[in-house]
């Protein structure tokens, strides 16, 4: 493996082929997004209203009175019927059901995900579910790219990109965040950075972004149009900010996951979790009508400056409340705008103990905070507030927040509420992505340069004696002629070989080896990598190493050699050293 074998990245023509598909399914999405959200609109109508209508409508004036604490249950009954008897995977939030479907089944979603995952989110929140749509329309987005992905000839890898793209499209399409969709996928959901899977992603969100623009959703969809103002004391303020979302953060997993080990000790098939669920759902709205449904409109008016401390603490509480057990009881719902409207509402509760900022601008990095805090994404929270709010004066308040929020949850949690599930699923996550040290490491700097070769001349009798030495440390050695040319490989499998055939015990190593004429070897300026796939294809556990120049030996490697490049990545992370000192002379 040469230098003109190597480049950048592994990127070919193909992916121009990916990324036409992955526009196809982002216009896919892009009509599945809207129908949800006229569904959820027409559903909440109709329950709450009783009226054929896509308009939206507050929940407070509904003219039920007490009975809307029915209806949230009812529409759990049905979720619950549907998660039942059509499949399990439309329960939960869609995030770490997509992350599942990417590690461990092969990128693959069924359609039942497509058609009910949509269908039954809308049902929840269209009955009052404190959730958001955002969740279930990446999980339909992914669906429906692994479907499209499941009809064409294509790799693992290059399904899960189809997967990944069709579900950032989907984030694309409620709230018209392209940059942060493709911050989506790379700090989450594609474990990897690369163009062959970042390219797909980043058409699907553009395609997601210009389809929204024909809609008529609103653009930005919360507007903030405050000003932000920078010295060293608000720097500390939103870093006192970001610590409180950080703690925030680990609450909300901490307590999802306590209510849903609280509903697996119930006596009841899980089908019935929702209904119960429903049932503080319901008690929630009658106090605070504004924690039911999508809540878009409480994100606007918290932008806007127009909810109060009181109204904010009524918030903050019942919704953490209502949408905590929601989630817990396995019901169908999204967590961003959730997240959001909590983060907020905490803001708006302290706004006093606050310095003063332009109306709407320390709920802003709160929610921002707290959905990255609970996510433990720093870059999407980042660039997901600056697109929803379309003001680009906030970076750096928001950059300081979310990553305060992110060392906090960081160093607190060793799991957050994506990763906690997959985990009690029995598998493991890790969210740290690193260069591959095998694509970055060559043969000489692990191989051994002292090598004990033993002489074509050498009998087979005096092989198979010098292999069963107490002395002999290793069971296998380069063999080479005068002038330290590799001959082959000696080692016991092949002296048994040789003995079955009939060899005689006097034939030397050099007539037994003159018909081998492809003799594995590797060059001291190969990348492991390149190695690696070649003792795997020929199937061998050492590799003799010769010189380009006149093809003698200068190096061995065996496959324990393989592992002191993970070792060497493993000490230079934890081993401390000092290059300077100090002199003190008397």
């Amino acid at each position: 493996m040469g230098i003109r074998d190597l480049g950048d990245f592994t990127a070919n023509r193909r992916v121009l082929f990916i990324m036409g598909i992955a526009a196809i399914a982002a216009v896919c999405i892009s009509v599945v997004g809207v129908a949800m959200f006229r569904l959820i609109e027409l559903i909440t109508n109709l329950c709450y209203f009783g009226r054929f209508s896509f308009d939206y409508v507050p929940f407070s004036q509904s003219p039920l009175g007490w009975l809307v604490v029915f209806i949230p249950i009812a529409g759990s009954i049905i979720v619950g019927l549907m998660a039942r008897y059509g499949t399990e995977q439309i329960r939960g939030h869609g995030l770490p059901e997509a992350i599942e479907a990417i590690l461990l089944g092969r990128s693959r979603l069924n359609l039942k995900v497509a058609l009910l995952k949509p269908t039954s989110s809308s049902i929840v929140i269209g009955t009052g579910g404190p959730f958001g749509a955002e969740g279930p329309i990446i999980m339909t987005g992914g669906a429906i790219g692994s479907l499209i992905a499941q009809w064409l000839p294509v790799s693992d890898t290059e399904r899960k990109t189809l997967l990944v793209a069709g579900a950032c499209a989907g984030m694309t399409i409620v709230f018209g965040t392209p940059i942060a969709a493709i911050m989506l996928a790379l700090e989450l959901l594609l474990f990897e950075w690369t163009p062959r899977s970042l390219l797909p992603v980043a058409t699907a969100c553009v395609v997601a972004a210009i389809l929204r623009s024909y809609t008529g959703l609103a653009d930005p969809l919360f507007p903030f149009t405050g000003t932000v103002t920078i010295s060293f004391y608000d720097a500390g303020a939103w870093v006192l900010v970001g610590i409180c979302a950080g703690l925030l953060s680990g609450f909300l997993t901490r307590l999802v996951y306590a209510l849903e080990d609280g509903f697996h000790r119930l006596p009841i098939h899980w089908m019935w979790w929702p209904a119960l669920g429903a049932v503080v759902v319901g008690v929630g709205g009658l106090i605070d009508p504004n924690v039911l449904g999508l809540g878009y409109a409480n994100i606007e008016a918290l932008l806007r400056g127009d909810v109060g401390p009181d109204q904010g603490l009524s918030l903050f509480v019942v919704k953490t409340i209502v949408w905590g057990v929601a989630l817990g009881s396995g019901t169908s719902g999204g967590t961003l705008a959730p997240l959001m409207m909590i983060g907020g509402a905490m803001a708006a509760a302290a706004i006093h103990f606050l310095p003063a900022a332009s109306p709407g601008f320390w709920p802003l990095l709160a929610m921002s905070a707290t959905l990255g805090g609970t996510l433990r994404l720093p870059l999407t929270a980042t660039f997901f507030a600056l697109g929803v709010t379309g003001n680009i004066h906030a970076l750096l308040p928001l950059i300081v927040c979310c990553f305060t929020a992110h060392t906090v949850t960081v160093l607190l949690m060793r799991r957050d509420i994506l990763t906690e599930k997959v985990a009690r699923h029995g598998h493991h996550v890790t969210r740290e992505w690193h260069a591959d040290p095998f694509a970055l490491a060559q043969v000489k700097d692990i191989m051994a340069t002292e090598v004990q070769t033993v002489p074509g001349t050498m009998t087979l009798h005096d092989a198979t004696s010098f292999l069963t030495l107490p002395t002999t440390k290793h069971p296998s050695f380069p063999v080479v002629d005068a002038e330290n040319h590799v001959l082959g490989i000696l080692n016991p499998p092949t002296v048994l070989a040789w003995r079955h055939a009939g060899k005689h015990r006097k034939t030397t190593l050099a007539e037994l080896l003159s018909g081998n004429r492809s003799v594995p070897v590797a060059y001291p300026d190969w990348y492991i990598e390149g190695l690696i796939d070649e003792m795997s294809k020929a199937n061998i556990a050492h590799v003799p190493v010769v010189s380009r120049e006149d093809q003698r030996l200068v190096g061995y490697v065996a496959w324990k050699d393989l592992l002191r490049v993970r070792s060497r990545k493993r000490e230079a992370e934890v081993s401390r050293t000092t290059f300077y000192h100090m002199n003190h002379t008397k």
